[in-house]
């Protein structure tokens, strides 16, 4: 079995590790892959969906993974099928639901999906109109793709006025800003599920929670994500029968209505308030560093898994009884500007985790920093608190120029 894996990040490389385990999988390609991915296979400088279809086609490659969205945004599912290539992804139509976060939310509101209120707005004007009267705190969502980071709580007139500003003028996400999506803000806490989907349903794993702030107490601007764990040590089985009832049914209904049922993953983003589960976010892909902690529980066979929910089969779901931590070490400056180039050092003084260099190359025998979040250091125990001490423990002689990372993860 040769694989194709699209992405560059520790979610790639995590799938990259499970898929290891099978001695079926012959042969593994990253595009464009990282300095851990290099370990399991090889690889490409590829970035063009006809590049990667023609590799694809010329390397016999069996199955293709997506792992970030901007290609399945673009299409890259609809280009592969076109090709005759097996991929596992969702169209550029049913993509759109991460895509664009005013349609995500039309959706939400169509079919009943469990929401927080929210206004689109498409004009600079009509939407600072709308802030004049609005009540504080409010979240302001750039309705396009932002790598997680275009999503901002306003705790007043002035911030709120800032921030779209900042999107719909000075277009400092592009345009991902020209449409926003202003939503009343829900306090609790948040939870991610993400789904296997087989083209008739959606199969749920654990939940896992994100830790999306930069800086200790979730404080900070959001970024991709500074760590997680799981299973979520506040998402019960109370809020499970809520999210299964009020978001997850729901979904299924609206997927099917609008034959935007598909075969890949699909992550659900939510908030858990003293009202129950509310959906924050569809991303149509799995998470990350999400993925990084869900996998390593998984007990089914990944390649068996992926296989049989693009040929439409059943599944069930199993999950050790572990508990899995992951502290994501970033480039100083994150998720703002940071430099690169940097060696990294102390490695081979971890011993209790797994490593994934993730914004990290190899070159000149040594290893250096290339993206913004570089290490991801995973380890499971019988608890949180047993796998939060290894990771934190294995941190601790690992060392870039301008190094940083949260200090709570796991611990609340």
């Amino acid at each position: 079995m040769r694989v194709l894996i699209i992405g560059n990040g520790g979610r790639e490389a995590a799938f990259a590790a499970k898929l290891a385990q099978d001695s079926r999988v012959t042969q593994m390609f990253f595009a464009k892959g990282n300095a851990t991915t290099e370990k399991y296979g090889k690889n490409v400088p590829l970035t063009e969906i006809h590049e990667l279809v023609d590799f694809a086609k010329k390397e016999a490659v069996n199955l293709t993974i997506v792992g970030p969205e901007a290609p399945l945004v673009e299409g890259i599912v609809d280009e592969f099928n076109k090709a005759g290539q097996r991929i596992f992804g969702p169209t550029k139509k049913i993509a759109n639901l991460e895509g664009s976060k005013a349609y995500s939310k039309k959706f939400m509101q169509e079919f009943g999906v469990k929401t927080a209120d929210a206004h689109i707005f498409t004009s600079y004007v009509e939407s600072k109109s709308y802030l004049e009267t609005a009540h504080y705190p409010l979240i302001i969502k750039a309705s396009g793709l932002a790598s997680g980071k275009g999503v901002v709580l306003a705790d007043d007139k002035d911030e709120a006025m800032k921030t779209i500003h900042d999107f719909m003028i000075d277009k400092i996400y592009g345009d991902a800003g020209i449409q926003i999506v202003v939503e009343e803000y829900l306090r609790g806490f948040e939870a991610s599920i993400i789904c296997f989907a087989n083209g008739k349903t959606l199969y749920p794993c654990i939940a896992a929670k994100d830790y999306k702030r930069v800086g200790n107490h979730n404080t900070g601007a959001n970024t991709g994500g500074m760590g997680a764990v799981a299973p979520s040590p506040e998402f019960t089985a109370e809020h499970y029968e809520d999210f299964k009832k009020n978001i997850l049914e729901p979904t299924i209904n609206g997927l099917k209505d609008n034959y935007l049922m598909f075969n890949g993953f699909i992550f659900f983003g939510l908030m858990v308030t003293d009202k129950g589960c509310h959906l924050l976010e569809y991303n149509m892909r799995s998470g990350d560093p999400e993925t990084q902690v869900i996998l390593p529980l998984l007990e089914n066979n990944l390649l068996d898994t992926i296989n049989a929910c693009i040929d439409g089969q059943d599944i069930e779901l199993k999950f050790s009884d572990e508990k899995a931590v992951c502290l994501v070490m970033c480039s100083g400056g994150y998720p703002g500007n940071y430099e690169t180039g940097y060696e990294i050092r102390g490695l081979d003084r971890v011993q209790h985790s797994e490593i994934i260099l993730a914004g990290a190359q190899n070159r000149a025998g040594g290893v250096y920093t290339s993206g913004g979040r570089v290490i991801d250091l995973v380890a499971t125990a019988p608890t949180i608190e047993e796998a939060r001490k290894k990771v934190y423990e294995d941190a601790k002689p690992v060392h870039f120029d301008y190094a940083f990372y949260r200090e709570d993860i796991g611990k609340f």
